[in-house]
């Protein structure tokens, strides 16, 4: 049989070497936010948070290419294409949503007694 009866002709295959670099950087990317937390060595809470939340995009890149091996090259570069429409979508929706939260808190009527208005 030849590959492109199985629809492996145009598919990148990726290598050992790719998928070990790949697990290596994905365990350190792990590792790093976990031992930021539990070590404590940074006091500041929002700086941790801003660390934890950018290596998590790196291991979110770190995926796409390692093991989903989505790049330019792929399919004419539509994968990419959509997984970067995908990105826009999801950041709209995150960003939409704490908009909504934050003026929900700031524009809420402050609480009076149990007992009705004075």
């Amino acid at each position: 049989m030849s590959e492109t009866a199985h629809g492996h002709a145009e598919v990148p295959h990726g290598s050992r070497r790719g998928y070990l670099i790949g697990f290596l950087l994905s365990v350190v990317l792990t590792a790093v936010p976990f031992w930021l937390v539990m070590t404590g060595v940074i006091g500041d809470a929002a700086t941790v948070a801003a660390i934890i939340i950018a290596l998590a995009v790196v291991q979110i890149l770190v995926h796409t290419v390692c093991f989903l091996h989505v790049n330019s090259q792929s399919e004419g570069g539509w994968t990419l294409l959509a997984y970067a429409f995908a990105a826009v979508i999801v950041l709209i929706v995150i960003a939409g949503s704490l908009w909504i939260m934050y003026h929900l808190n700031t524009n809420m009527m402050p609480m009076t007694s149990m007992d009705g208005p004075s």
